[in-house]
């Protein structure tokens, strides 16, 4: 283990990120009652730009007088390239009551986009006297975003949250994808030719291996939530089912639903099984048992349970207790 240890995420649920466009105050409502964790209120990509003035009053009203409950609210800014995001912050911040908790910054390239943002936000908190440290989390959606990934995840102490953007992502890369996350009908790989010239089986890796990697590797790093994005097809349940169950084997904590049939998909995935909590609590159960009886190590279900295996259960154990309690 290193001398310098990994600082502890923020302990909140954070399985699901709904979204939905600021311009749609229809769904506002629907959004504050429903099961995800993480609301994010959209005033990018989602809205057109003759809409963002009257979106970013929609997003001040729906913060104002909606019950949120225990969710975290998020409101996505407009990109640093555009004229609009400063205006974003300055209004959502400056008139909403206190019920935002976090700012989404997209298309994050380096740690001096953060900065910037970082240096408005703090200024307007002060100015108001405000008591509450507004969180921070950016997407990864650019070449240049996972170029600096690192720096970005170590970039403010209102750092919580990074998620991958696969969409504007692949754009960056020059990528020539047909969908929006998931496997690429054109990344595949073909088993060796047979002397009998029959078919050769066809495999399809995972396109966004590498920047899932990076990310989860910096935000670990620097104690931050990684999280998975949008998958596009929000017809297809168990394509997304899929992709959200390698993003959580490879250490990813939740994922966005660009859909409401996409919510129980992801709390289903990202939420631990009652068997793997009740095994997580054996492990911990066996250890604590064999340090009370001076044995050193501990053995369950004929395996030895090693500092790993204690860090794991442990991390299982405390994400079930954060969801019970939310």
């Amino acid at each position: 283990m290193s001398f310098k240890v990994q600082p502890t995420p923020p302990a909140r649920p954070n399985r699901c990120q709904l979204f939905g466009p600021g311009s749609n105050t229809k769904l506002h409502p629907k959004m504050a009652a429903s099961a995800a964790d993480v609301i994010n209120l959209d005033l990018e990509d989602a809205v057109a730009p003759d809409d963002k003035p009257q979106a970013r009053k929609n997003i001040i009203e729906a913060i104002n007088t909606l019950d949120w409950g225990k969710k975290t609210v998020c409101v996505r800014i407009n990109g640093l390239d555009t004229p609009y995001w400063y205006r974003d912050v300055v209004e959502v911040m400056e008139e909403t009551n206190g019920r935002l908790d976090m700012i989404m910054i997209p298309k994050v390239g380096c740690a001096a986009d953060v900065y910037a943002v970082d240096a408005l936000v703090s200024a307007i908190e002060a100015a108001k006297g405000s008591t509450k440290r507004i969180a921070l989390e950016v997407i990864i959606e650019t070449a240049a975003g996972l170029a600096h990934v690192e720096e970005i995840a170590a970039s403010s102490p209102r750092m919580q949250a990074m998620s991958l953007g696969a969409a504007d992502f692949a754009a960056s890369m020059g990528m020539s994808t047909t969908g929006i996350g998931g496997t690429q009908k054109n990344y595949y790989m073909l088993a060796d030719a047979t002397a009998e010239g029959g078919e050769r089986a066809i495999s399809y890796p995972d396109p966004w291996h590498h920047v899932t990697s990076a990310i989860v590797s910096a935000c670990r790093t620097h104690g931050i939530l990684p999280v998975d994005g949008p998958y596009g097809d929000f017809s297809d349940p168990e394509g997304y089912r899929a992709q959200a169950r390698r993003s959580a084997t490879m250490g990813m904590v939740g994922k966005w639903a660009i859909h409401p049939n996409q919510i129980a998909l992801a709390n289903e995935v990202f939420t631990p099984s009652e068997e793997a909590v009740a095994e997580a609590r054996e492990i911990l159960a066996a250890m604590e048992e064999a340090t009370r009886t001076g044995a050193g190590a501990a053995v369950y279900k004929g395996r030895l349970v090693d500092l790993a295996s204690i860090r794991q259960a442990e991390v299982i154990v405390k994400q079930s207790e954060m969801i019970a309690a939310s």
